[in-house]
C-alpha cells in the first residue's frame, strides 16, 4: 500500500551530503559517509517515525539517489516517502526531459513512483511546469512542488497546474534564521493562505548554526561550505551562543533550537542527516516550544550578524 495524500511531516530528512564522493574534503560538505553508517541513520529515522526523505538527481549527480534507494530497500515502500527533483539546468535534449530525468531517478531509487516531485529551479516556469501534469496523471508522481521559485513564479506554476485540475502542493526554499527572504517576500504568507506546505532547506546553514563550529574549530577545509561560512563564524557567535543557551534550558542543543525556530514559523525543515545522533536532535526539536521573546531575540541576533548566506544557485526573492 502506498502513502497517498501524505500528511506534511514536522521535519523532512535531507540527503544532499549523501552525494559527496566519500573522500573527506571532496564534495560540497566534505563528508566521509559509509554504507553502514547511513543504514544506521535510516534505522534510527524509521524507529523515530521520520518518513519523508528528500534528494535530487544533482546531489552528487545521482550518488545521493542511488545510496538512498539502496539503504531504504529493506523497508516496505509504503513505510517511507520519497521526494526528488527535476533540475532544468541539467535537462537532457530528448522530447520530454522532465519525464526522462524522473525515469532515471526512479531507477536509481529503485521505485516505481515518487511521493513528491519538484521543479528544482525556475529556469522557465511556462516551459517546464506543464510537463508535471502527465507525470501526475501517470501515477509515477503523487504530488508536485516548486523549489527556489519566487512568489510570482509560484503563482504562475499554480495557475498552469490549476488549468489541468492540479495545484502546487509544496514550496521548498532556503529559509533560516540567517536567510529569511521567503518570509520577507510574502511567500510564507501565500503558502499559509493557500494551504501549501512550505519546506525550508538549509535551516542550519550547512552546520554553521549548530554551534559546533568556531574560529578554533572551523568547517572542514577544502569543502565548499568552508569557503562560504568560515569567514563569518565570529559574527555568528552571539547567535550560536544564544541558541546554545536556549537549548540548555530545554535539555537540547543549539541545532535543535534553530530547527524549532523554523517549525514555529510554520515551516517544515528539511534537515541533512548523516549520523544517527542527528535523528535524536530532530526528535528533540519537535518538542521545543519557543517563547515570543526567544523568537524575537534570535531574529534580532541573526539580523545583527549581518551576513548574506544566499547560495550561488539562488536569485533574490
Amino acid at each position: 500500500m502506498t502513502i497517498d495524500n501524505p500528511k506534511t511531516p514536522t521535519v523532512a530528512l535531507g540527503t544532499w551530503a549523501w552525494g559527496d564522493s566519500g573522500k573527506a574534503g571532496d564534495g560540497y560538505f566534505g563528508s566521509a559517509l559509509t554504507r553502514v553508517g547511513l543504514e544506521e541513520v535510516v534505522e534510527r529515522a524509521h524507529a523515530a517515525g521520520f518518513t519523508l526523505w528528500d534528494t535530487a538527481m544533482v546531489y552528487g549527480m545521482g550518488r545521493s539517489e542511488t545510496v538512498l534507494g539502496d539503504v531504504l530497500k529493506r523497508y516496505p515502500r509504503g513505510d517511507y516517502q520519497l521526494s526528488t527533483k527535476f533540475t532544468p539546468q541539467a535537462a537532457g535534449s530528448g522530447a520530454d526531459p522532465v519525464a526522462d530525468m524522473l525515469e532515471q531517478s526512479l531507477a536509481r531509487l529503485g521505485t516505481g513512483y515518487v511521493d513528491l516531485y519538484w521543479i528544482h529551479n525556475p529556469a522557465d516556469v511556462q516551459r517546464w511546469t506543464p510537463h508535471l501534469i502527465a507525470l501526475l496523471e501517470s501515477g509515477k508522481v503523487k504530488h508536485v512542488g516548486v523549489s527556489n521559485h519566487n512568489l510570482r513564479e509560484i503563482e504562475l506554476a499554480n495557475r498552469i497546474l490549476g488549468e489541468a485540475g492540479f495545484r502546487v502542493e509544496a514550496v521548498q526554499n532556503h529559509y533560516s534564521l540567517l536567510y529569511r527572504s521567503s518570509e520577507n517576500a510574502g511567500i510564507l504568507d501565500y503558502c499559509r493562505d493557500q494551504g501549501i506546505p512550505f519546506f525550508a532547506y538549509m535551516v542550519l546553514e550547512q552546520g554553521a548554526l549548530t554551534g559546533k563550529y568556531s574560529l578554533e574549530n572551523p568547517l572542514p577545509e577544502g569543502s565548499n561550505r568552508a569557503q562560504t561560512y568560515n569567514g563569518m563564524l565570529s559574527r555568528l557567535k552571539p547567535l550560536t551562543d544564544k541558541l546554545d543557551a536556549i537549548g540548555h534550558k530545554h535539555g537540547a542543543q543549539a541545532a535543535d533550537v534553530a530547527i524549532a525556530w523554523a517549525i514555529a514559523k510554520g515551516a517544515t525543515p528539511i534537515v541533512g542527516v548523516t549520523q544517527p545522533r542527528h535523528i535524536d536532535g530532530l526528535t528533540r526539536a519537535g518538542t521545543i516550544m519557543l517563547s515570543r521573546d526567544d523568537m524575537a531575540e534570535l531574529e534580532a541576533l541573526a539580523d545583527g550578524a549581518d551576513v548574506n548566506t544566499r547560495g550561488w544557485w539562488e536569485k533574490e526573492m
